[in-house]
């Protein structure tokens, strides 16, 4: 076998059906939970995660995969035969997951490059799939330069049904300062060149919801959307009718990772899009 891998993690939220579609191959996430860890939506589903999830004490953490999990998937792609290995992974500023698969990559030899992708979840997925998809035709070379003209149209926005969950993550330090009467708010926030932003907040669900459906309006033409929640499906599939988006591709709906959830909380909504160039 020749030709080039896509791999990344499971932080891009991408369905099951596209990853086998498109043969990208995925590093497992993890939750820890109670000191015991969850290999995400295989241990634990999301729904039964974002149901216990006020509930659980202490707070659930995250753990990154190790770069011996990643040396295992390179070495045998290589010895599937594949030439090159492209592995695209969530934000090196939010995740150590970039750098453990970069040591990684250097101990299997040239034929991976790691990339990354400054966003999480949909925004990162869109630009595995791109990858994918360009797979099919284009050299390592011209699949790079795509990516790189691919990552300043990607927008991740989010409207959190509480800052509780991000404060006590701590991996925000603007939300530390900003609790007091937030906790009664709906923040909004936005993932941009790898850093999550305040984007202010909303004072009741349903006009944060406009809000939110003026800030999708005002990107203006979409190549690719998907409407990301954590275990707020109803709001989510009313969203997309109410934004009637017109795009080539397939919209998405996605109960996003837990290993996401964990710093966002229950009942958020958002969105993934890519802009037209």
């Amino acid at each position: 076998m020749t030709g080039i891998a896509i791999v990344t993690d499971g932080t891009a939220d991408i369905p099951a059906d596209l990853l086998a579609q498109h043969n990208i191959h995925v590093v497992p996430t993890y939750v820890i939970i109670g000191g015991k860890s969850y290999i995400d939506g295989v241990d634990i589903t999301r729904k039964e995660f974002y149901e216990g999830l006020p509930f659980m004490e202490p707070m659930p953490t995250t753990a990154t995969p190790s770069s011996g999990e990643f040396q295992q998937l390179y070495s045998s792609l290589v010895d599937q035969g594949f030439d090159h290995i492209l592995s695209i992974h969530c934000s090196s500023t939010l995740s150590g997951i970039f750098q453990a698969a970069s040591i990684a990559a250097q101990a299997v030899g040239n034929r991976v490059q790691v990339i990354d992708s400054q966003s999480l979840t949909l925004g990162l997925g869109f630009q595995v799939l791109a990858a994918a998809e360009a797979t099919l035709a284009d050299p390592v070379e011209s699949i790079l330069n795509m990516l790189h003209g691919l990552r300043p149209r990607v927008r991740v926005i989010a409207m959190l049904d509480t800052l509780e969950y991000v404060r006590r993550s701590g991996r925000v330090s603007w939300a530390k300062a900003r609790i007091g009467n937030l906790l009664h708010l709906k923040p909004f926030i936005e993932v941009t060149e790898g850093k999550v932003l305040s984007l202010g907040e909303g004072r009741t669900r349903q006009k944060s919801i406009e809000r939110l459906i003026g800030l999708v309006r005002k990107l203006g033409p979409l190549e690719r959307l998907a409407i990301l929640h954590s275990n707020a499906e109803k709001d989510a599939r009313q969203l997309l009718v109410d934004l009637n988006p017109q795009i080539p591709t397939e919209p998405l709906i996605v109960n996003i990772t837990t290993v996401i959830g964990v710093h966002v909380g229950p009942n958020g909504l958002g969105i993934a899009a890519v802009m037209n160039a």
